[in-house]
C-alpha cells in the first residue's frame, strides 16, 4: 500500500468529523442477531472478512461503521469508536501488510508531521502485542491523539487513530488505551 493510503485516513480522521456513519449493529461469531439485539448498539463487533474483533471495554464507546468503508487499494475501514462523555474518537484501519507495523508507525509519523499544527513524539513500541508501536501527537492547541499500528490477522495490518479534546481527563486516555487492546485478530479455526 502506498503511504497515501495510510496518511489519508489519518489526515481524514484529522480534518473532518468522519462523515456519515450509522450504529453498528453485530452479533458475535457464529450467532444471529435476534429483532431485540438489532435495535441495541453491539457490544461484540466481529468482522470475520477482515479478520478482527473488538469487545468494547465500557459502554459510553459507540460502534459506527462509514457509509462507505473500503478504498481502491485494499484498506477498510470498517469502524469508528466515539465515547460519548469525553468527545473522543477511535478510527479502525484495516490495510494489506505489505510493510512491518514499525515501518507503517514511520510513514505515518513522518507523514503527518508534514501537516501545519501538527507535533508527534517518536515512534515507541506497545503492549498491544509483540509487534504494536505507536506515538503520541498533539494538533494545535485543542486536540491530543495517538496512532497504534499491529499485526492483524494473517496478511493485515490493524491501524488505530485516536483523538480525544486537549482538555480531557486521564480517564479518557486510559478508555482509548483499553480500547487499543479490545482490537484483536480473530482466533485462526483449528
Amino acid at each position: 500500500m502506498g503511504r497515501m493510503g495510510w496518511l489519508g485516513c489519518a489526515l481524514w480522521v484529522l480534518c473532518t468529523a468522519c462523515g456519515a456513519s450509522k450504529p453498528a449493529v453485530r452479533a458475535p461469531a457464529g450467532q444471529g442477531a435476534s429483532k431485540a439485539e438489532a435495535t441495541v448498539p453491539a457490544r461484540h463487533y466481529v468482522d470475520a472478512e477482515l479478520g478482527l474483533e473488538i469487545v468494547r471495554p465500557a459502554a459510553e464507546w459507540q460502534l459506527d461503521e462509514p457509509e462507505k468503508s473500503a478504498s481502491s487499494d485494499g484498506a477498510a475501514i470498517p469502524v469508528i469508536l466515539r465515547n460519548r462523555m469525553t468527545g473522543a474518537q477511535v478510527v479502525l484501519q484495516v490495510a494489506p501488510a505489505v510493510a512491518s507495523p514499525t515501518q507503517i508507525a514511520e510513514q505515518l509519523n513522518r507523514g503527518l508531521s508534514e501537516q501545519p499544527d501538527f507535533v508527534a513524539s517518536e515512534l515507541e513500541p506497545l503492549p498491544l502485542s509483540d509487534s504494536a508501536v505507536g506515538f503520541d501527537f498533539q494538533v494545535g492547541q485543542g486536540v491530543h491523539g495517538r496512532v497504534a499500528v499491529k499485526e492483524g490477522s494473517p496478511g493485515r495490518l490493524f491501524m488505530m487513530l485516536a483523538t480525544w479534546p486537549a482538555d480531557a481527563s486521564a480517564d479518557c486516555v486510559r478508555g482509548v488505551e483499553d480500547l487499543f487492546g479490545a482490537v484483536r485478530p480473530l482466533p485462526e479455526p483449528g
